[in-house]
């Protein structure tokens, strides 16, 4: 025990943090160094779990060690034989019980600081659970299994990071989830050398599937246990990382970032009715304004009925230039939203949206169709559930943007048949990011377009590699 104490002391330094705590006491006849860190556990349970062995008398001549691992009051407790591995359970947040011959035992008593699961803000639904993960991975784990109660329900725990210690739970079912994504996943988080993950989850992304600079995103985040579980169910694999609210899915592809939990919440009429306007509100928020400046810039190309879509007049700044500046400062007006206070959002908003739209149109320095098909874009993108897939969207609108104003109606096709070649050529853990479109699938193509009834729904998806396709 002293020399336990004396390995502490060195590691922790004394009296340098004010939350790493050491007690000595006794278990029953039996005296213990009691050692925690302070905020990271129940006070409360630990009191009355120690108030507990002190009250009672110990007669039974019964070694220290058989006291610990049989007579202690508690359910979770773990011997330890590696001062590494003891460590980091320790700055986990458990509770330290070390013997007098040097056996160190921990409790689980964690109560980590967080809020309560809640409905997350992005992804709202009108019918349907309230709840959402939170930052506590223990919480996050518990609003799967009470989803999903079958005993090949796995959760597998790693630590990455050198310095952080980061705690990551894989988990997927047995005998449904494909054993060679296991595997991948498993080798990438072996190969991982970094000191901390402080970003969580998209840093993990970022190391996992070697991102690089590709603006798509390569996995598919949730913040709703729903979600997670109705994935599981399908063959995928989700990756909890602790301290984070959002779980990742993979494999995903384009079409997994147009979903959106709400089209299952309703008939299928409407759900399929819901998912055809978002379809084309991604396609809008691509197209639109890129089109617009095509038939803006060649009004020979426009029939005689749709006149109305060119400008009257174009203005003493350039339209392209036009055109950007709004883009950009519909972007400076998100970032002024995200950074505002929310009793004061709703204010700024009607500021940018009346006083600074109409003002620069009466200044001259932008023409009306500019701020009208620059907002239809902005709804437009709003509309897409994925908030990573919305910001690549507005990068590949400007790309076609830019190819359309250097090359005209040639630049249009030209970055459409580019756009097409580079989304089709990614394959995050070797699913290709535009199936079943490319390669093609009847079938699930189908499915995509259409919210067939549950009943029907009995195929796990293809890419999924689910070694069970047929659900049951």
């Amino acid at each position: 025990m002293s020399e336990a104490e004396e390995f502490l002391k060195e590691k922790f330094g004394v009296n340098e943090s004010f939350d790493f705590g050491t007690m000595h006491t006794h278990l029953y006849e039996f005296p213990v160094l009691l050692v925690y860190i302070n905020g990271l556990v129940d006070g409360l349970v630990l009191t009355e779990l120690l108030t507990n062995v002190q009250e009672n008398e110990w007669e039974t001549d019964v070694d220290e060690n058989r006291v610990m691992e049989h007579y202690f009051p508690y359910y979770s407790i773990t011997q330890y034989d590696s001062k590494e591995k003891w460590l980091v359970a320790l700055l986990s947040g458990q509770v330290t019980f070390i013997l007098e011959n040097g056996s160190v035992y921990t409790i689980d008593v964690r109560s980590y600081p967080g809020r309560q699961p809640e409905e997350p803000d992005n992804e709202k639904v009108v019918r349907g659970s309230r709840d959402g993960f939170t930052e506590n991975i223990i919480q996050n784990t518990a609003l799967i299994r009470r989803r999903i109660r079958d005993t090949d329900l796995r959760f597998e725990l790693h630590q990455i990071s050198t310095i952080g210690q980061t705690d990551i739970a894989i988990s997927y079912i047995k005998n449904i989830a494909n054993e060679d994504n296991l595997k991948q996943i498993r080798d990438r988080i072996n190969q991982i050398r970094h000191d901390g993950f402080t970003m969580t989850d998209k840093a993990l992304e970022e190391w996992l599937f070697k991102q690089g600079f590709h603006p798509l995103p390569f996995v598919r985040f949730t913040e709703r246990p729903d979600i997670a579980a109705a994935h599981l169910l399908e063959g995928h694999i989700l990756m909890i990382v602790d301290t984070s609210p959002s779980v990742i899915i993979v494999p995903t592809t384009l079409f997994h970032h147009l979903q959106h939990a709400e089209e299952y919440r309703q008939a299928p009429a409407i759900g399929t009715i819901v998912r055809w306007l978002r379809f084309s509100g991604v396609l809008l928020s691509l197209f639109l304004l890129p089109f617009w400046y095509l038939m803006a810039k060649h009004p020979e190309y426009l029939p005689k009925f749709l006149d109305f879509l060119g400008p009257k007049e174009f203005g003493h700044i350039p339209l392209l230039l036009q055109i950007l500046i709004a883009d950009v400062g519909i972007e400076f007006l998100r970032l002024a939203a995200i950074h505002t206070p929310s009793p004061l959002s709703t204010a700024m908003g009607i500021i940018a949206a009346i006083v600074i739209g109409q003002m620069a149109v009466d200044v001259g320095l932008f023409i009306p169709e500019v701020i009208l098909y620059t907002a239809l874009t902005a709804i437009f993108t709003f509309a897409i559930p994925s908030y990573e897939l919305s910001i690549s969207t507005k990068i590949f609108r400007t790309f076609i943007l830019l190819s359309t104003a250097i090359l005209g109606v040639n630049g249009f096709f030209i970055s459409l048949v580019c756009l097409l070649w580079y989304v089709g050529s990614v394959k995050p853990l070797n699913v290709p990011y535009l199936w079943p479109v490319f390669p093609f699938f009847p079938k699930a193509f189908l499915r995509i377009l259409i919210r067939f009834p549950m009943p029907t729904n009995a195929q796990r998806p293809f890419i999924t590699r689910a070694y069970v396709r047929k659900r049951s």
